[in-house]
């Protein structure tokens, strides 16, 4: 069964199928800073399960996502897709995850995904800020390097 979601404005529309890779939290400054929060809450998918179903830029009322690439944390490229219009940051993509999408659970149509899909870990435990509760049930990792995770 598919899961949809989308921005702000809706005018641009995800979805995955199957199963997430994983479901991590990430405290890198990347992460803090397109969220607009104290961490980043991230649905890893295989790119081959991913859909961006509307967005293409095809037809008169679609807006297709804006990117914007930069040398994430680890030490290779990242790039983040946004909505042009309302500026929702709805998936990242690169060499930094190779073969996978990371989808911001945010844009997730069930607003309950996060309650039934529990987190599997956090990235960059060392980043995280004191006013961020450990939640010391996931695995903790402080690096993500080459699509390797490091504890």
């Amino acid at each position: 069964m598919a899961q949809e979601g989308g921005c702000f404005c809706d005018k641009i529309r995800i979805s995955y199928t199957g199963e997430p890779g994983t479901h991590v939290l990430c405290h890198c400054l990347d992460c803090r800073k397109i969220s607009g929060s104290s961490y980043g809450n991230n649905i890893v998918v295989p790119e081959n399960n991913f859909k961006l179903l509307q967005g293409t830029g095809i037809g008169s009322s679609q807006c297709k996502p804006k990117t914007i690439s930069k040398t994430a944390d680890g030490g290779n490229e990242i790039t983040s897709h946004f909505c042009g219009d309302c500026g929702t940051t709805l998936m990242r993509t690169g060499p930094s995850f190779p073969g996978s999408v990371i989808i911001k659970v945010g844009v997730m149509d069930d607003p309950d995904w996060p309650n039934k899909n529990t987190p599997k870990g956090e990235l960059y435990v060392g980043s995280r800020l004191a006013i961020s509760a450990k939640q010391s049930i996931y695995p903790l990792f402080f690096v993500f390097v080459l699509g390797t995770l490091s504890p």
